[in-house]
């Protein structure tokens, strides 16, 4: 409804302070719609001049179970594995090549998490493709960073004021923009490296900075930052309450975890995330990152807290924001949009303060990590979380 009237013509709006660059983008050539016309989406799988596809569809798009296996009822009710499956038995039926399937999202691990999961599916729902699928698919890593809020109707009005034309499509970022990508291809490929983007053998360190420093700080900022009142990143990270627990989170805890590349400068890294945090040009809500945190935190938050546990460290800061996500999943201080959030409102009634530790981080909880809180751990919590 937004694209296809203009022809996939998109403006993006780079901002920074007073400065903005805008570009008018024209690599979408049609939108197609998988719920209303599914036909068409398996037919561009299955055409012979689809070699690449990529996954932009959130952690919970994967439809991963509390456990991390694969969900197969949500699978089923028109995921991706269903329209991949389709698409691939007629490319293995009509003799084609098989493609390079390459995901985009906030996954640890998200080439390796797709080929897990739609291995699974595959498995149960069609056993004779999985064989033929692992021989002839990629499933490549990769990261991309760039801090990207949503568009609101009043951005819009803006744009169109200032530029006289209307734009349903704007997007409005940063200056900052990484790709980086594993070199594992099915098939050919666009020259992205002609472009910005980086081809690596292993996206695996730069995946990990992003997850556990800038993602798991906009996590932290998102729960802290709406408990103190603010609606934006730039107001959170401006806190004096918050601020330091921020770049203690990064520099302190995040990044003795992370095996760095050669010339990966995680220091320097840190410094410019929280440049980008303080753009005041983006207004990044709160409320838009603070959605599935149940998906999203134990990549962002319990695989720190899973490394410096294992050697007998506390992680003050990262403790603090999940006392701040356990308040928020209570349900009784906002409205909390994630797939979980019923059963963690139930857990909150059935277990209360002094258990809901357990039942949400305990070996049989409802998130599943190495990470298991230790008496210390729980005794920090408890003594902030809300009566």
């Amino acid at each position: 409804d937004q694209m296809n009237p203009q022809d996939g013509l998109y403006t993006v709006v780079a901002r920074a302070g007073d400065d903005s660059q805008s570009r008018l983008i024209g690599a979408v050539r049609h939108v197609l719609v998988a719920r209303a016309d599914p036909e068409a989406v398996i037919a561009a799988l299955a055409a012979p001049s689809t070699h690449i596809v990529t996954f932009t569809v959130t952690e919970k798009g994967y439809c991963r179970a509390p456990g991390g296996d694969l969900d197969f009822a949500a699978a089923d009710d028109a995921s991706v594995y269903r329209y991949l499956k389709d698409g691939l038995t007629r490319r293995r039926d009509a003799g084609l090549p098989g493609l390079t399937l390459l995901s985009c999202d906030n996954l640890a691990h998200n080439g390796a998490q797709l080929q897990r999961l739609f291995a699974a599916y595959l498995a149960a729902r069609d056993p004779a493709l999985v064989d033929w699928v692992a021989a002839h698919c990629a499933f490549p890593s990769s990261m991309v960073d760039r801090i990207v809020p949503a568009t609101t109707e009043a951005d819009r009005t803006a744009f169109e004021a200032r530029n006289g034309v209307t734009d349903a499509g704007l997007v409005l970022t940063e200056p900052f923009t990484q790709w980086v990508i594993e070199d594992r291809f099915a098939g050919p490929r666009p020259r992205w490296e002609a472009v910005g983007a980086e081809l690596v053998a292993d996206v695996a360190p730069y995946e990990m900075a992003k997850l556990r420093m800038l993602n798991g700080a906009h996590s932290a900022l998102a729960y802290l930052g709406l408990d103190a009142g603010h609606d934006f990143v730039h107001q959170a990270v401006h806190d004096p309450a918050i601020r330091p627990l921020i770049e203690r989170l990064m520099r302190d805890e995040a990044i003795p975890s992370i095996a760095a590349a050669p010339r990966q400068d995680l220091r320097a890294y840190a410094d410019a995330l929280l440049a980008r945090f303080e753009n005041s040009a983006l207004n990044h809500r709160l409320i838009q990152i603070a959605m599935d945190g149940s998906q999203k935190i134990p990549q962002r938050w319990l695989e720190t807290l899973g490394h410096h546990g294992k050697q007998g460290r506390q992680c003050p800061a990262l403790l603090t924001a999940l006392v701040a996500w356990l308040g928020h999943v209570r349900g009784d201080r906002r409205l909390v949009d994630d797939p979980l959030a019923s059963q963690l409102a139930a857990a909150w009634q059935k277990h209360g303060r002094d258990t809901i530790i357990g039942a949400v981080f305990g070996p049989d909880g409802m998130l599943v990590s190495d990470w298991h809180p230790t008496a210390q751990d729980q005794a920090f919590i408890l003594s902030r979380l809300p009566l």
